[in-house]
């Protein structure tokens, strides 16, 4: 199996390859294999009133995008997202078929994406633009990248894919050299539930970093705790360093006097900690090659 080639008609190609796949008998062994090897069949048979030994993709994906709930799931389905990630991130067409599994299952998120994405980024039609989604999301789906920060997997995976697409649709009206702090330029408008999902889960990761202040965070404050969250989790900042940009990019700056007597420094250390900082955040968001 090969990733999914991008054309007209997307979504609707995607859902028919998908038909193709529930009835294919390799794919649902391959599928029944993954769910025994993560003792994760009893759990996803039980939720679908089925046998085990009846298991298919079908099933893998009503546990991941159950029906009436839109948007994310509960813990049995988080442990199958996360599941499938680690499958996805390996080599060989096994690992492609874990991601296109993940894939379909975001679907209707790309497609709420995809069409807000129009509105920002105008001269492009939805079809171009879920080009773009599509693989954006696909990309970060075998990144290998897991958040380990409290919050449901699909909101972290969809806000990453979100952030690939919007640097790539950007990318034409050279945005990708503007300051990182004008990223609410970036991030689509419309609010959905994987939106709402997202900024929940950035506020508490910020909270819990001690990046979060008292104002309610709009779409560009929200972004950018995402930003300083991740990179303290990847290494590129100290949570030290993400608080001395998180508390002076914002409506009501902490004054730098203040912070510094908090973090027990002076406020000239505590200035050269916030450039180097930006310094370092602005170089692990630039492209790579």
């Amino acid at each position: 199996m090969t990733p999914p080639s991008f054309s007209p008609g997307l979504f609707d190609r995607l859902d028919a390859e998908w038909a193709l796949l529930c009835s294919d008998g390799s794919v649902r062994a391959v599928v029944a294999g993954w769910l025994t090897a993560d003792q994760l069949g009893p759990g996803i048979a039980a939720a679908c009133d089925v046998w085990v030994s009846d298991l298919g993709p079908e099933h893998v994906l009503a546990v991941l995008r159950p029906a009436g709930r839109p948007g994310f799931g509960d813990s049995l389905s988080d442990g199958v997202l996360r599941a499938l990630l680690r499958r996805a991130s390996g080599a060989g067409g096994a690992a492609v078929l874990a991601a296109r599994v993940v894939l379909q299952t975001m679907v209707p998120a790309a497609v709420r994406l995809a069409r807000s994405q129009v509105r920002s980024f105008g001269g492009r039609c939805f079809e171009d633009v879920a080009q773009v989604v599509v693989a954006a999301l696909f990309e970060t789906v075998v990144s290998g990248r897991i958040h380990a920060r409290p919050g449901r997997p699909a909101a972290n995976l969809m806000l990453d894919a979100l952030k690939r697409a919007c640097r790539e649709l950007g990318a034409d009206r050279d945005s990708l050299d503007a300051d990182v702090f004008g990223a609410k330029e970036q991030i689509c408008s419309g609010p959905g539930p994987y939106e709402h999902a997202y900024a929940s889960t950035v506020r508490a990761a910020a909270h819990a970093a001690g990046l979060a202040s008292d104002e309610e965070p709009d779409r560009g404050r929200l972004e950018l705790l995402g930003l300083l969250v991740d990179a303290i989790e990847s290494g590129v900042l100290s949570p030290a360093d993400a608080r001395a940009i998180a508390w002076h990019y914002t409506v009501s700056p902490v004054p730098d006097a203040r912070a510094a007597a908090a973090a027990g420094t002076t406020a000239g250390a505590w200035q050269r900690r916030r450039s180097r900082a930006v310094h370092a955040l602005r170089a692990s968001l630039r492209p790579v090659g």
